[in-house]
């Protein structure tokens, strides 16, 4: 009896079902037949824009003193003194190091001996030679006369020659003792280790009490900073195309000249001062395929220091009426360079495009778009070719205008 009556009322609620079923699809509008179509999404554009731009280039940059010299000894001995604080700026002969001038003091004193004695030995030959010179003068005529022997008058002759012989011996021997003076004094002179240019002095290699010779290495160093040198390296293209439009020797000398170069610090600062063009290397380098390039830069407050790095900029040419785009515009994919242009229907169409150079945060397109067209700003990997889009200004298109 219980089995039934489950039956019954399974049924009941089946009929029951269909019933409701009956009513919705009764009461349910006919002409909705789906979800309605969703709006075309909001996309942010850009236009292209027209102007003259500076094509900047940027390098990394090393400084190095304009002039660089090592102070080396040239004579033995110890250190005496240091004349100089490390790191300060020295002028030209000012005493660095002081070896110990006592030897060769000593050693000047003796050769300075040694001549004064061989002018002595002259001075005593050429007595001698005088007084032969008179016998031969003496005799020759008394030999005429018979009243001197020829023996008498041979042997005047052999005494004077010899003399002479004597005097050309001193006087070989007062330019022995000369040259000997000299190197003395310039051994003496070699004690003081004085700066050869102006400029930075470095750090002591040695201290006070150090044995040093010609093969201790240097001493210490000094570097000419004011200018400084930047050196950095461009590519053989780069370089190529800068002397291509200049063909003439006076065309090329007058941009070299008019080139002002920028200098990034490592620290991110705007070094105040422009630097200029000094000079290219000879030769480029096999290896990487670019030339060494150095500009100078004024350091009249001696912040900059050899061994420093930075980025060197330069605008090397203007690019008369560039096409920019922002760079995240574009899309790269292995080599082929993207754009998503808006068109009047505000449908999309993706476009190839040759893009040239970068200049600040924006690409400068050579072909494949038309001035004040319209480009998806960013997010290109979001949109389709056909696909209507709500076009927005860009943020910071609308803020720059």
């Amino acid at each position: 009896m219980n089995t039934i009556w489950r039956y019954k009322l399974w049924i009941a609620g089946a009929l029951c079902l269909v019933v409701i079923g009956l009513i919705v699809g009764a009461v349910r509008p006919k002409g909705v037949s789906g979800a309605q179509p969703s709006a075309p999404p909001d996309m942010e554009v850009v236009r292209v824009e027209q102007r003259d731009v500076p094509v900047v280039h940027e390098w990394i940059g090393t400084l190095d003193g304009l002039t660089n010299a090592d102070v080396r000894a040239q004579v033995s001995g110890y250190l005496l003194k240091q004349g100089y604080q490390e790191g300060a700026f020295v002028k030209k002969g000012q005493l660095l190091f002081e070896i110990d001038p006592r030897p060769f003091q000593a050693a000047l004193d003796q050769a300075e001996g040694q001549l004064a004695q061989a002018k002595a030995v002259l001075a005593n030959s050429e007595a001698v030679q005088g007084r032969t010179e008179l016998d031969v003068n003496r005799y020759t005529p008394l030999a005429r006369e018979q009243a001197a022997s020829q023996q008498d008058v041979d042997n005047a002759v052999q005494n004077n020659l010899a003399a002479k012989a004597t005097v050309a011996t001193a006087k070989a021997q007062i330019q022995t003792a000369e040259a000997a003076v000299e190197t003395a004094k310039i051994n003496l002179d070699f004690t003081r280790l004085a700066a050869p240019i102006d400029g930075i002095a470095g750090q002591a290699q040695l201290q006070v009490g150090a044995l040093v010779s010609p093969s201790s290495g240097a001493v210490t160093s000094v570097s000419t900073v004011n200018p400084i040198k930047v050196f950095f390296t461009v590519s053989e293209t780069q370089y190529l195309d800068w002397r291509t439009r200049f063909p003439t020797e006076s065309s090329r000398l007058a941009a070299d000249r008019n080139l002002r170069l920028e200098l990034i610090l490592a620290n991110g600062a705007t070094y105040p001062h422009p630097g200029t063009f000094y000079f290219a290397d000879r030769q480029v380098n096999e290896g990487t395929g670019a030339i060494r390039i150095a500009g100078l830069f004024p350091n009249p407050e001696n912040i900059l220091r050899p061994g420093g790095y930075g980025k060197v900029r330069a605008a090397v040419r203007i690019e008369r009426g560039a096409l920019l785009v922002p760079q995240r515009a574009v899309s790269e994919l292995q080599g082929v360079y993207q754009v998503a242009v808006v068109g009047g229907d505000d449908k999309v169409s993706i476009r190839t495009v040759l893009v040239g150079e970068r200049t600040g945060s924006q690409w400068i397109i050579e072909n494949g778009l038309k001035s004040d067209e319209r480009v998806v700003a960013e997010g290109v990997q979001k949109v389709r070719p056909g696909m209507q889009v709500n076009p927005k200004p860009f943020g910071g298109e609308a803020k720059g205008r």
